[in-house]
């Protein structure tokens, strides 16, 4: 997946910035879809999404420690935008009405950004441990990416439909605004 960022010159610290923004948006991401969805069973979507939220946590989590090793708390030189090239989805996808489809195709598109972005800076990082920490996260990427193709596929139609309004029931509609205007 081609990006405007240039991976030969991505500093060690860069690749570990990023790593970890996009684990943070991809937590926040998955936290909102859970949110959205509901529950209603172990199995259901937003289940899957918190699950996924938590797994994005712990890769945060492990990355920041890595990179707080390696240069103490310097300021990074890369920017929450710099996500939109490596993983986040696409402005706009994300919407507050998503269906459950909608939300896995989401996911699915940011978790082979996801992948890409760690194989492409696999090629450009030497530091021993880092490199074992983006081949294990590149890995888990690729299961993510084979988990929710999965899912997607044992979708049923109902999970095309985008969520509904909770407050729509109490809006009349347009024909009854019509009848009740005083125009």
């Amino acid at each position: 997946m081609p990006t405007k960022l240039d991976y030969s010159k991505l500093s060690l610290m860069d690749a570990l910035d990023l790593a970890t923004l996009i684990e943070i948006e991809a937590y926040k991401r998955y936290t909102q879809f859970a949110d959205r969805l509901g529950s209603g069973s172990g199995d259901d979507a937003a289940s899957v999404f918190q699950s996924m939220a938590v797994n994005e946590s712990k890769h945060g989590e492990q990355i920041a420690e890595r990179r707080l090793a390696l240069f103490g708390d310097r300021p990074p030189n890369v920017r929450l935008g710099d996500i939109f090239d490596v993983e986040a989805p696409d402005f706009g996808a994300p919407r507050w009405n998503m269906s459950p489809l909608s939300a896995y195709m989401v996911a699915l598109s940011s978790e082979k950004k996801a992948f890409a972005f760690y194989d492409l800076a696999l090629r450009y990082v030497t530091q021993p441990d880092v490199k074992a920490l983006f081949e294990e996260l590149r890995t888990e990427e690729a299961e993510h990416v084979q988990m929710i193709e999965s899912i997607i596929a044992k979708l049923p139609p109902s999970a095309r439909v985008d969520l509904e309004d909770e407050d729509e029931g109490a809006v009349p509609n347009a024909t009854e605004r019509k009848s009740r205007s005083p125009y």
